[in-house]
């Protein structure tokens, strides 16, 4: 296995993040520029109001090459509630264990902050994401249907308790 890097947000994570978002799920599940543009808005946001104290954001590399992101949003979800968001791996980088080392830096982020609840949303289709969000814990509570970003697809809820 290759040398895989885990750094903290650095200037244009931003915009590897989004291009990332937007070409992938364009190309695998035709979603429309309006799901690119909420991935730039809700990320520019967050990155806007970010705290190190509740919040984290993480990108991979292999080769000096970005291979992956993901972010911890411990803010907008009530005390001791935290989301896992913008998890992106680019295909040339799946099934090499980048997901699962910017996963496992998620969880820990999660278990030292104290967090009690974390909960993320994908969507039914993303088998590799389902597997990884199962073996650490997570569970399905709830799917709806939703057809916002072009092609209805059943978005899915998962949660992990850490207090049990």
């Amino acid at each position: 296995m290759q040398n895989i890097l885990i750094h903290p947000y650095r200037s244009g994570l931003i915009g590897e993040i989004v291009h990332h978002h937007g070409s992938y799920y364009a190309k695998h599940w035709s979603f429309e520029g309006c799901f690119e543009a909420e991935v730039a808005e809700e990320l520019g946001a967050f990155i806007r109001d970010y705290d190190a104290g509740r919040d984290g954001v993480w990108c991979a590399e292999m080769d000096g090459r970005f291979a992956g992101a993901v972010a911890v949003d411990g803010s907008r979800f009530g005390r001791g509630q935290a989301r896992v968001r913008w998890f992106i791996v680019p295909e040339e980088f799946q099934s090499r264990g980048v997901g699962s080392q910017l996963f496992e830096q998620t969880m820990k982020f999660c278990r030292a902050g104290g967090f009690e609840m974390v909960h993320l949303w994908t969507f039914k289709g993303l088998g590799a994401a389902r597997k990884l969000y199962e073996r650490n814990g997570f569970i399905l509570v709830e799917e709806a249907s939703h057809c916002e970003w072009g092609p209805e697809i059943v978005a899915q809820k998962f949660e992990l308790s850490l207090t049990r």
